[in-house]
């Protein structure tokens, strides 16, 4: 399931220029990790320009102020930029020169722009990797040089109706594969769901949805070198994937965003995979107390989740790096990435700010910030946008039983093969 509006459009957008003019650069896996230069010390100073999309874009400049409060000989000027827009007011302000300081990139985003040569390598002496999770920090690399700043994330939980589990007789979360099998039947058997749970079964974002299932059962998407969608291990997470679709435990037509949260609310849903904008979400439709959090299960490895969000990058001809650099760290600091929260709701990349009591105090929140331990995004190369869709019309094929998961593996390594990864 994917994040409504903004994530719509962020992928719509880049689905629809999917590369139409790839950068040429090293492939990914094969080139030595660069050092970013350092920043000069003291206060800012100066003009900044930022760019930042949909609501981020809309509400960054509180904290803007409160940046150039401490920093008084500095200004930053935030433009706010539409999603659908985003994509292509980025690379043509890449092909004329004529970027902003700063930029937040959505973290699919990060190996296309990376290969342009645009983007200025992250300075180490100014942000620190630990300070992050893991599977964020991953996503601003490129061939194993960072280029970008996670700035916020999300992760993606199972939520379930609590009635119609209590129902079913389930009294503790599934922890692995034949669990979550169990209970989803249980839910639809004993505890009158319509359907045990929905799995998006196809279309735009539906390897969210898949693919962590072969990083639970210990496959990958690509080893660095090759792809390796048609691994025995990522054969078998497509079989257990379209295993809900034969077993009826699933419905095979996608539900429409705005109808999945009624559907679980009322029972006819027992469960589905979401991120946490669904807590408000299912809150102001009076779902308060109704519905519970499950964490991801494990196949024959650890039990991963899909991690997603946006990262901040400076240009590499930004005419005030040092600044653009201290902006950056300055949003990556704990206290700001609370507040960050508690203005637009994006949870923090950096892991000690979940230890503020406005996060790690919220039941719910503190499950999504223990997911993040477990969290992966796929490979930052400059394709991912043009594999994705193609993995999303296969996996449409599985879910509809029109393709075995054998072949549907087969088809996708074959295109993924074919497009390459932009080098």
């Amino acid at each position: 399931m994917t994040r409504p509006k903004r994530r719509t459009l962020l992928l719509a957008a880049v689905t629809a220029v999917a590369l139409a003019a790839s950068a040429c650069g090293r492939d990914s896996g094969d080139g030595e990790a660069e050092k970013g230069e350092k920043v000069a010390q003291g206060k800012a100073s100066g003009n900044i320009t930022v760019w930042a999309m949909g609501t981020e874009g809309e509400k960054l400049s509180a904290l803007a102020d409160d940046f150039m409060k401490e920093n008084p000989d500095a200004k930053v000027t935030v433009t706010a930029v539409p999603w659908d827009n985003a994509h292509n007011k980025i690379a043509a302000a890449i092909a004329g020169q004529q970027t902003p300081d700063v930029t937040m990139l959505g973290t699919t985003w990060m190996g296309e722009f990376a290969k342009t040569g645009a983007l200025d390598v992250v300075p180490p002496d100014f942000v620190k990797k630990d300070d992050f999770f893991p599977g964020a920090w991953e996503t601003g690399v490129v061939d194993g040089t960072s280029y970008g700043v996670p700035w916020y994330v999300e992760t993606r939980l199972l939520f379930v109706n609590k009635a119609v589990a209590e129902k079913a007789g389930i009294t503790e979360a599934p922890k692995d594969w034949d669990s979550l099998t169990q209970a989803v039947s249980d839910m639809k058997t004993k505890g009158g769901a319509k359907w045990g749970v929905y799995l998006q079964p196809g279309q735009t974002g539906a390897w969210q949805t898949a693919m962590p299932f072969v990083w639970q059962n210990g496959g990958e998407v690509w080893d660095g070198k090759n792809f390796t969608l048609d691994s025995p291990e990522a054969t078998e997470a497509l079989e257990y994937y379209q295993s809900f679709y034969k077993d009826g435990l699933s419905t095979k037509d996608r539900i429409p965003d705005g109808q999945q949260e009624p559907k679980l609310l009322k029972g006819e849903i027992g469960a589905f995979v979401s991120g946490p904008w669904h807590i408000g979400l299912l809150n102001d439709l009076g779902g308060e107390g109704k519905y519970e959090l499950w964490p991801m299960p494990s196949g024959s490895g650890d039990a991963t989740s899909f991690i997603g969000g946006s990262n901040m990058s400076v240009f590499k001809n930004s005419k005030n790096r040092d600044g653009a650099w201290k902006f950056v760290s300055y949003l990556m600091k704990p206290e700001v990435q609370v507040k960050w929260y508690e203005t637009v709701n994006d949870l923090p990349a950096v892991q000690s700010a979940w230890d503020d009591q406005t996060l790690s105090g919220d039941e719910m929140l503190k499950m999504f910030g223990d997911q993040l331990d477990k969290a992966k995004a796929p490979p930052s190369i400059p394709t991912w946008e043009q594999i994705a869709a193609g993995l999303d019309t296969e996996l449409e094929k599985v879910a509809k039983g029109t393709e075995s998961a054998a072949d549907a593996a087969k088809a996708m390594q074959a295109q993924a093969t074919s497009i390459g990864t932009g080098g």
